[in-house]
């Protein structure tokens, strides 16, 4: 695949060859878009004001108030109208880090990798103690440990050992596997490339869903069990794979206000789990020590997302609306830049883009940074309840005058191409969007659907709302919830490509003599 570079500057429409768009597609608009995007971009400028310059943006935490703020500031800058930090409902309190620390103590001192678990609550201070391993897979299993474990440091028998892969960890798509993608047919029976979480059928979505759920159980009387025995401090691992001192990370207690706090915890790298779980296994006696100091916060229990609008120029269309938008909470293991400053920042720079470009868009355009899309999609999900409705409800009139939404939050590498989410009448009108950009490698439009993102609250009430194809970078291997998700995994010339194309997305809706065709509305559940 050729490399992506853009240090020779802007690339001219002129390279591009003659299109046969169905679609009117303005070429000099774009032409201007692509200049504005590859010669004046500001993406990077923004993810870092996003990323290092606000930390990391945990629901509810300082970093995310912080890159809000930052966010309305810089919107309003670029001369948007109705900016604002707007109320979708109550998530629950807030939690902030303000001392983190763990290390082996004994048989030797070696300083450890690891990130306390989201929402945990403080130690009694520095806390030390020998590492009991305790093996249990059932409620049943529990009670051999009873009245052992007061004021041990605790971790469970996770002895999976670290997979050796001589694959690289960052990847773009091949065209072979984008064409696999594109010739998806449900109907036709051409269902190659990776299955996305969509495309699953009933009965495996409910064995799954079965399997989590006494999972989920299993951990709550688990993390109950330790507090009752009074145990001072519990380190685990990821069950999602790790190396090289990569850390995933998660919910340590419930956000809830009113939730009960448990035992304080660590999420441990997969080296320096796996020699404590070896050396305690050996019967060596194996101490650890450990500070943990944290904060709930309570004053502001609300969920915000950022609005903002490049108001529509035509008298009948400028009532619709065209909007585009990605999460900017993250966790907190790092800055969250893969997850999902870059999705943020792009869409910023697209907006940016097109307010600078002087192009009068007959509908308007509205950016939305969610909050909350890693506790559930809250942010959007409420958004679109307060704002269109719900099917079980009523959908309001405002739900009809919503052309299309248009998601980025897979990660940070440029756009290859669309899912179309099923719907296949804008599959023609996609592929003459992408057609200017055939030489940026974005070409792919596959039926096929993809989930876990804000676009799916959009998708879930009727409205178009699609997910753009990413090069998957290291996204999957080393950066999505991890220690590692900093400005450092950011590739500028991915994300000027990104914002180009979205912009030019956007630009192209809002034209439409029209509003994007729809799916029929989903069944009620």
């Amino acid at each position: 695949m050729k490399n992506f570079l853009l240090s020779l500057s802007f690339i001219s429409l002129s390279v591009v060859p003659a299109l046969k768009a169905q679609e009117k597609i303005d070429l000099s608009a774009i032409d201007k878009i692509r200049q504005i995007g590859f010669e004046d971009s500001k993406v990077m400028h923004t993810a870092l004001y996003l990323t290092d310059m606000s930390g990391p943006r945990l629901s509810n935490s300082p970093g995310l108030k912080r890159a809000q703020e930052w966010a309305v500031k810089e919107l309003k800058s670029y001369g948007l109208s109705n900016v604002a930090l707007e109320p979708w409902g109550d998530f629950g309190r807030g939690w902030v880090v303000e001392k983190s620390y763990l290390a082996l103590k004994a048989p030797y001192y070696n300083a450890m990798i690891a990130v306390p678990k989201a929402w945990s609550t403080s130690t009694n201070g520095l806390v030390s103690g020998n590492v009991i391993v305790i093996s249990a897979n059932k409620v049943g299993d529990l009670a051999q440990y009873k009245g052992k474990l007061a004021g041990k440091i605790v971790m469970t028998n996770q002895d999976e050992p670290i997979s050796q892969s001589f694959d690289a960890d960052q990847k773009r798509y091949t065209e072979e596997q984008l064409k696999e993608m594109a010739d998806f047919d449900p109907d036709g029976g051409i269902q190659r490339g990776p299955m996305g979480p969509g495309d699953m059928s009933p009965a495996r979505r409910d064995s799954m869903m079965k399997a989590r759920q006494e999972s989920r159980a299993f951990a709550q009387r688990l993390a109950e069990f330790l507090k009752e025995e009074q145990v001072s401090l519990v380190l685990s691992r990821n069950a999602r794979a790790g190396s090289y001192g990569t850390v995933f990370t998660s919910n340590g207690e419930p956000y809830a206000v009113d939730a009960a706090t448990t035992v304080p915890s660590f999420e441990v790298s997969p080296e320096d789990y796996l020699r404590i779980l070896r050396m305690v296994k050996e019967g060596v006696p194996v101490v650890v020590e450990a500070e943990l100091k944290t904060s709930f916060l309570v004053d502001d229990i609300k969920g915000y997302n950022v609005i903002a609008e490049l108001p529509g120029s035509d008298p009948k269309l400028k009532e619709e609306i065209v909007m585009l938008g990605g999460h900017l909470d993250s966790w907190h293991g790092a800055t969250g830049a893969t997850d999902n400053a870059a999705g943020s920042a792009v869409m910023m720079e697209a907006i940016r883009i097109l307010k600078a470009s002087g192009l009068k868009p007959k509908r308007t355009i509205r950016i939305a940074l969610w909050s909350s899309e890693e506790q559930g999609l809250h942010g959007s999900r409420n958004y679109v309840k307060n704002h269109f409705g719900t099917l079980d409800s009523a959908l309001k009139p405002e739900q009809e005058k919503i052309s299309a939404y248009y998601n980025l939050d897979n990660g940070a590498g440029k756009i290859r191409g669309i899912y179309a989410q099923m719907n296949k009448a804008v599959v023609p009108i996609f592929k003459d969007y992408l057609a200017p950009f055939a030489d940026l490698e974005a070409t792919a439009v596959t039926l096929r659907n993809t989930g876990s993102t804000d676009h799916v609250a959009f998708d879930g009430v009727g409205i178009p709302g699609f997910q753009f194809i990413q090069d998957p970078l290291a996204y999957g291997t080393r950066t999505h919830h991890t220690n590692q998700d900093t400005y450092d995994r950011l590739i500028d010339d991915d994300l000027k490509q990104a914002a180009t194309i979205i912009a030019a997305f956007v630009y192209n809706t809002a034209q439409r003599a029209d509003k994007l065709p729809r799916k029929p509305l989903p069944a009620k559940e």
